[in-house]
């Protein structure tokens, strides 16, 4: 086993990375500026626009399916799952919210591949306005991070 422990700039190197994203269309301003900044995000991290994987699906309960055939497939190191949920007047908000959550660490556990998660789940537009631009940052420096440590632990 090579040194686990290394330090969090070389974790954050992706320039030999390939990194798989699956975006979800619904509210799409909101998942497409979170798109934005995370593929920014990964090009300042080093992981070229041609080793990045990019897929829309039609919402956040789709994600996983998307993310697990992705995973399956072998040709990436880290996948990215971006979406945003907004509570509504109904139940539909905690069942979308958990079940695409509980989802998207499964595949992750099952496939050993690390997923990002930055489905976003917030009261209303403006609480996921004022996240979508970090919280996308974070997601490409997880992926990232994640992918090097597993291939140190390796």
């Amino acid at each position: 086993m090579q040194d686990a422990n290394k330090g969090q700039a070389q974790r954050l190197d992706g320039r030999k990375l390939s990194i798989g994203i699956v975006q979800a269309r619904f509210n799409e301003d909101v998942t497409s500026a979170l798109a934005a900044a995370c593929r920014a995000e990964l090009a300042q991290l080093g992981v070229s626009d041609d080793r990045i994987g990019h897929v829309t699906v039609p919402g956040a309960l789709e994600i996983p399916i998307a993310l697990q055939y992705l995973a399956q497939r072998g040709r990436y190191d880290a996948l990215i799952a971006l979406g945003c949920i907004i509570r509504g007047e109904t139940y539909h908000f905690e069942l979308v919210a958990n079940e695409s959550g509980a989802a998207v660490t499964r595949i992750s556990l099952d496939t050993r591949l690390p997923v990002a998660n930055a489905i976003l789940t917030t009261e209303n537009l403006d609480q996921a306005r004022a996240r979508q631009v970090e919280k996308g940052r974070d997601a490409a420096r997880v992926a990232v991070e994640m992918a090097n440590l597993l291939s140190d632990i390796v």
